[in-house]
């Protein structure tokens, strides 16, 4: 039983890893990184590359095994987020000494996601409209992928195709979220201009909509901060986690706090993230670790507008 200081010393003098002395399973392992991944906003670049080295070689010993390849996707992009955010903060230090420097506002442009303009083909959607046009040709019932090609042709501007697309989403059977139906056909309307259509689907979806499904009400709410009315969408968004039962998911008091923020609310949206560390705390055990992190620095932002 070696004190748990030794464990480097013992893989270095074995040559092994940490992780071969005790003899952790594949399985054991890839869930291991899964919740790295959920819970950590940082992680080392040693640790990613060695992780991914796993993935890899579990992909190549297991063809047909589509985790070791999902997670590698999950792990790439955490490693991509990472360094947007690192990208952003440098962006924004060379801004703070220099306001006209037009080359860090310029990155700090593209590390936050904000697009190009459209007749820059390179930061248009094509490849993945593209990607997915392809894929549900092939998989014509992949419900999800409907929405992303719907999403994708709405960021740049292109209506029709959207609407065909969506005709083709409304004929499907057996849809998991039937509310998307009708929210997705406001959505082309109101993006293409026609606002009052888009207002009356929305009204009409949630017409009979019982109240304890929050997920409905919640795409209701989101719709609504499309319009600018963001005190109607954060009201809509915390109703929703009245009828949720523990353990509660926290987006209603994430997605509320944000629009509160929106509609000049900053006290209503102090207590509506102190409600969610609440809820953190008693519902899934978590008090610490860089979402609490994070969620407390957004407290003390919004103070400091008061």
């Amino acid at each position: 039983m070696p004190d748990i200081q030794l464990l480097p010393d013992l893989s270095a003098y074995f040559g092994v890893t940490v992780d071969e002395l005790f003899a952790l399973t594949d399985e054991k392992r890839m869930e291991r990184i899964e919740h790295m991944l959920d819970n950590d906003r940082e992680v080392e670049a040693a640790v990613l590359d060695r992780e991914a080295e796993f993935l890899r070689d579990k992909a190549r010993r297991e063809p047909k095994n589509e985790r070791p390849w999902t997670l590698l996707a999950y792990l790439e992009n955490h490693r991509a987020d990472a360094a947007k955010r690192r990208s952003a903060q440098y962006a924004r230090e060379s801004l703070a000494r220099r306001p006209d420097g037009v080359a860090a506002l310029w990155e700090l442009v593209r590390a936050t996601g904000l697009a190009g303009p459209y007749w820059e083909l390179a930061d248009s959607h094509r490849a993945i409209i593209d990607y997915l046009k392809d894929f549900l040709d092939k998989n014509p019932n992949m419900e999800f992928a409907y929405h992303w090609l719907m999403d994708a042709l709405l960021l740049d501007s292109r209506f029709s195709e959207a609407l065909e697309v969506w005709e083709r989403f409304s004929r499907l059977q057996n849809i998991s979220d039937p509310i998307r139906v009708p929210d997705y056909r406001g959505l082309i309307a109101w993006k293409s201009g026609d606002r009052e259509t888009a207002l009356k689907i929305w009204d009409d979806m949630v017409r009979d909509l019982p109240e304890s499904d929050y997920y409905g009400w919640g795409i209701y709410a989101q719709d609504y901060a499309m319009t600018g009315d963001y005190a109607r969408a954060a009201a809509l968004s915390l109703r929703c986690g009245e009828y949720m039962v523990p353990p509660r998911s926290t987006w209603p008091w994430e997605q509320g706090a944000y629009y509160q923020e929106l509609a000049g609310d900053i006290p209503g949206a102090i207590a509506s993230l102190e409600t969610l560390l609440e809820i953190r705390r008693a519902d899934h055990h978590i008090t610490a670790g860089a979402g609490t992190d994070w969620y407390q620095a957004e407290i003390r932002r919004l103070r400091a507008k008061l």
